[in-house]
């Protein structure tokens, strides 16, 4: 008997008519040891691979949504609607800029009501933030100012640049949380909106 084989018998014809039996091989089922371990390299191949492909894609993910998502995106909304926001309530008077573009300041009424403009808002970088300020001053005297308030509208900030032109304010923001191979630039402007 061969290896691998197994005898059985089948029975024939014989052309006088007789029947004889004849030893016939059968192969049994099953797998050779070779067999399945070049079936298992072949299945490990072919996982590794698509984990691979698998890993690139959550990788490539993962920078998007951080790209997308970040904390410097999300300051830069902030700093773009806070900025808009106040300078659309500030009355229709030239705005005040300080000559190296440091700080942006305009100014408000504290109420409906009242007929002389007492308020002021200023925003400026300080310790990379961006700080808006509010203060009170004696109407005709800008000097005699009182800060009522200091909100740090977003941090991040490499730079800030403020100009002005006439009923308008412009604001070159620079962001940058230290991981970003560049910076996050967000340039905005807006016009003031109240009578005066």
């Amino acid at each position: 008997m061969e290896k691998g084989f197994e005898n059985s018998q089948s029975i024939e014809t014989r052309p006088d008519g007789l029947a004889s039996a004849k030893p016939r091989k059968r192969l049994r089922s099953g797998f050779s040891l070779t067999e399945l371990v070049v079936t298992v390299v072949i299945a490990l191949i072919v996982i590794l691979a698509v984990g691979t492909v698998i890993a690139d894609g959550v990788g490539g993910w993962g920078k998007m949504y951080e790209a997308v998502y970040s904390d410097v995106r999300d300051d830069s909304f902030i700093a773009r609607k806070t900025f808009d926001r106040v300078v659309r309530n500030a009355i229709r008077q030239p705005v005040s800029v300080d000559p190296d573009g440091a700080w942006v300041e305009v100014y408000y009424y504290s109420t409906s009501s009242m007929p002389i403009v007492d308020r002021y808002a200023r925003f400026y970088a300080s310790r990379r933030a961006l700080i808006l300020e509010r203060g009170t001053f004696t109407p005709g005297d800008i000097g005699s100012k009182s800060v009522l308030s200091m909100e740090m509208v977003c941090t991040n900030v490499v730079s800030c640049i403020f100009k002005g032109d006439g009923r308008s304010a412009q604001m070159i923001l620079s962001l940058n949380n230290r991981t970003m191979p560049r910076d996050l630039v967000v340039v905005t402007s807006a016009v003031m909106h109240n009578g005066s």
